[in-house]
């Protein structure tokens, strides 16, 4: 199968290059390609998740993502807190989500309950 631990940038760009030719002919589930092609997957995503790590956002950062994303403006985001001024303060970091804000956030506006719960920093 002719694979290796990826421990420097060089056996990562080479497992780059290997996973690189099945994009174009993709193996048959349950082919030994299929297989090596997994297995490769897997040691690159454990190398990238080891050597660059990607923190998830803060809770303002990611409800504001939500809103661009989903193109949600203040005034939905205050009837959904409660108030203007409610909603206005949590953008503007003055004021923390509460676990009740939190939980309209994730059932409503489907934003990871994982996030909406890490500690931030008020301004």
């Amino acid at each position: 199968m002719n694979i290796r631990p990826l421990t420097t940038e060089a056996d990562y760009d080479w497992a780059l290059a290997e996973v690189e030719q099945y994009f174009d002919n993709e193996p048959a589930p349950g082919t030994p390609e299929a297989d090596r092609f997994n297995v490769l997957s897997a040691l690159i995503e454990n190398y990238e998740a080891k050597h660059w790590p990607i923190e998830a956002p803060d809770p303002i950062e990611a409800l504001r993502f939500r809103m661009e994303q989903a193109g949600y403006t203040q005034a939905d985001l205050a009837r959904l807190l409660g108030s203007r001024s409610r909603a206005s303060e949590v953008l503007a970091r003055k004021r923390g989500l509460t676990m009740e804000q939190a939980y309209k956030l994730f059932s409503e506006w489907h934003i990871p309950a994982e996030v909406l719960i890490r500690p931030y920093h008020l301004s």
